[in-house]
Formats: C-alpha cells, structure tokens, sequence
C-alpha cells in the first residue's frame, strides 16, 4: 500500500462530506477516467468540446469503448442555450456516456475554482464508489477541444507510474491571427521561453518521473490525477483562481509524480475576454495594452534561472542527507544560503522540520521573494534577450550530454 494514504484516515469524507450527489446514476464498472468539463455560457465552442470528447482513439487508432469514460458536464449560471445544445448532442449520441448537470450557484459560489472543485469532488466520488483507486479524474473546459488521442495518452502517462498529467494546450490558431500583433509576439515568445526554462530545468535538477522532453503546463483545459493522489493532495483548493496552479502545488507539496506530458494535447480558445480575473485572456490584454504604451516584455534573467535550479539541487542533496540522520553545520549551509537569499540559521531550522522537499524549498522561495532579496540580486530583462541566453546556455549543456 502506498504509505502516501496515511495523510487522511478517511478521504472520501473529508473531500465529499455530505453534499448531494451530482450525478445520481451509479458509474459503470468499467469507466477508468471520469472527465470533468465546467462550462458557463459556452455556446459556441461546447458542440466542438463534446464531439471532441466522444471521438477519442487509442494509441495506436482505434476507436476508444465509451464504457472505459464518463463526462460530467456541469452548466453553471448559464444565459444562453449552452444546456440546449448538450442535450441535442447527447441524444445524438447515445452511446456516449455524457452526464449534464444544470446548477445556478449563488453568487459566493460561481466562478471557476469553485465549480471545478464541484466537479472533481464528484468524480473523485464515483470512482472511489467503484473501487478505483488508480482511476482518473480528468479536467478539460468547455472552450477547448482535446485531441483525439487525449484520453489514451493520459492513461498512458498514468499507467507509467504518473500520480498526475499535465496536457500540452495550445491556443487556437484563428483566435492567434486576430490577436494584437504585439500581444500575439509576447504570447509566442513566451511559450519559448517557458518551454526553454523546462528543459533548463530538466539538465540542472531532473525529475526522473517528468524527464525530458516535457513541456511546463499544468492548467485546468488539460489536468489530470488519479483519485488516490486527489485525495491525498486534499481536493482542489478552495481558491477562485488560478485554482489549476494551486492544485498543482498541492500535489508536488506531497510528492506526486506529476507528468508534463508532450503525448497529451489540446486546443483551447485564444479570446481576449475572459471568465475570470486572472487568466490568457486578461494577459492578452495586458500584452496589447504594454503594446499600446510601447512596454517592453520583462522576464527573469536566464543567469537567475540558472542559479536558482542549481541551488536547488544542491539544496535537494542536503535534505536527502538529512534524511539519512547527516544534519549540516550553519557553517556547511552558510554559501548555499547566501545563493537562496536565506539566513543559514533560519536554513538550519527549516532543515529540521517533517517537510517533503517541494515544500521546504516553497518556503525558502517565499522567504527571498518577501524579503526582496532575489529581485535585488537579479534584475529582470527583455523577454529576447532571456531567450537568446537560455538558448546559448542550453546549446552548451546539449553539447555536454552527448
């Protein structure tokens, strides 16, 4: 039994407690993966979301059963015919296994993080009521459309040893040609340069279950976890967003092997008015505005990435030594915590304490950010020049794995 249970005596309790079911009908026997899509007037891209999802193939092309997934589609609040449209589809395809819940949330309830909670409590539920354990809850939106083998990869990436994957989502390419030119710049740019960091990353402090090649999304259009790890990450956290990156530090905090993914894929809407305050569409936005005002695009430093991977692998190497009863000496810490931006005493202490490794360095980075002490040492540069940098630096490392 994977000792990682322990963390709640009883998980289906404290996630589900005693709401009311969404879905009353009992799960199929067979279902591996209950997907989630919450969907708020989205009357316009849900027939493509759904068929999407109901023409899923595995690896090697040939058509998925219907009776190894669920959809729970949950229409919150919603002023158009978006539930008018499901119900068509569904009786369409009757094969499907497609369960539409309508709801009106009070207003303390109706935004993002709290209906993909909603959802991902209830099909945690339905599958713990089956006995799967290992069974997949899978979050997509209702903007977005999967790819068609979206469903097989994830079980893939799970069957591999993957407590939890993250899809590779890509904007779609007519809303990209009606962006902002310098919005549309910024947005490519930046997925260059997030996706160089990635594999920075993967030279300098390797996971060995999120090897590359990997890509650095872990967002709610593609977002999967096994109901065991739900539970023992604690449920998506009650934040109104960007919930999708809560629940991922959730996870990593209790050490679930998290896949970023390159197999699982999909395309989501590149609009520019957006369901909530934080989100692409309001950084499209803001990219557009920085335009207007001709704002340059400043991002971390490659030489402050760098430093910082590198010091967290050594700091990774130190707690392993502690676990194993080799506590270092203030003396010993004392260079590694200058680089972190720490006080070594502080280190020390910290050091001490029942963390997992993903939350000891959460705390360290928390302390250097408030105190300042990063942005002081590293000043932030254009978005080019951070690319150009990585490139050159990556090129070296490349050279030196061969």
């Amino acid at each position: 039994m994977d000792k990682r249970l322990h963390v709640f005596a009883n998980p289906a309790t404290q996630l589900y407690g005693d709401t009311p079911a969404l879905v009353e009908k009992t799960p199929l026997p067979q279902c591996e993966i209950s997907v989630i899509v919450p969907a708020r007037n989205e009357a316009e891209t849900l027939p493509a979301t759904l068929s999407a999802l109901a023409h899923q193939v595995d690896l090697e092309g040939q058509r998925l059963g219907f009776r190894r997934y669920e959809i729970i589609l949950l229409l919150n609040n919603c002023s158009d015919n978006s539930a008018a449209i499901a119900r068509n589809f569904a009786q369409q395809h009757p094969d499907l296994v497609l369960h539409i819940v309508e709801k009106t949330l009070r207003a303390t309830e109706a935004y993002i993080g709290r209906v993909r909670q909603i959802l991902m409590d209830e099909a945690y539920r339905r599958l713990i009521s089956i006995g799967r354990k290992r069974g997949v809850i899978a979050s997509t939106d209702g903007d977005s459309q999967v790819s068609e083998t979206w469903i097989a990869a994830t079980l893939y990436e799970i069957s591999c040893g993957a407590d939890a994957v993250g899809g590779r989502i890509i904007t779609n390419q007519s809303d990209r040609a009606t962006l902002d030119p310098y919005a549309k710049a910024c947005h490519l740019r930046e997925v260059g340069y997030r996706y160089l960091i990635a594999e920075l990353e993967s030279y300098l402090d390797p996971d060995p279950y999120d090897s590359f090649p990997r890509h650095y999304q872990h967002y709610g259009a593609s977002l999967a976890v096994t109901a065991q790890m739900y539970a023992i990450a604690g449920g998506l956290p009650a934040v109104r967003t960007p919930e999708d990156v809560a629940f991922y530090h959730a996870l990593v905090r209790v050490n679930a092997r998290f896949r970023h993914s390159p197999l699982v894929r999909v395309e989501t809407s590149a609009r520019q008015t957006g369901r909530t305050d934080i989100g692409l569409a309001n950084q499209l936005n803001e990219w557009s505005q920085m335009g207007r005002q001709k704002q340059a695009f400043l991002v971390e430093s490659a030489a402050a990435i760098e430093t910082r991977y590198s010091a967290r692998h050594q700091l990774r190497v130190i707690w392993f030594s502690v676990l194993n009863g080799k506590m270092p000496t203030h003396m010993q810490l004392a260079p590694l915590a200058d680089i972190l931006g720490v006080p070594a005493e502080w280190l020390v202490q910290e050091l001490k304490q029942p963390y997992t490794f993903s939350l000891l360095f959460e705390r360290v980075d928390e302390y250097s950010r408030e105190e300042g002490i990063w942005a002081q040492r590293w000043q932030k540069v254009e978005i080019q020049t951070a690319i150009s940098d990585l490139r050159l630096r990556l090129e070296s490392l490349r050279r030196g794995s061969k």
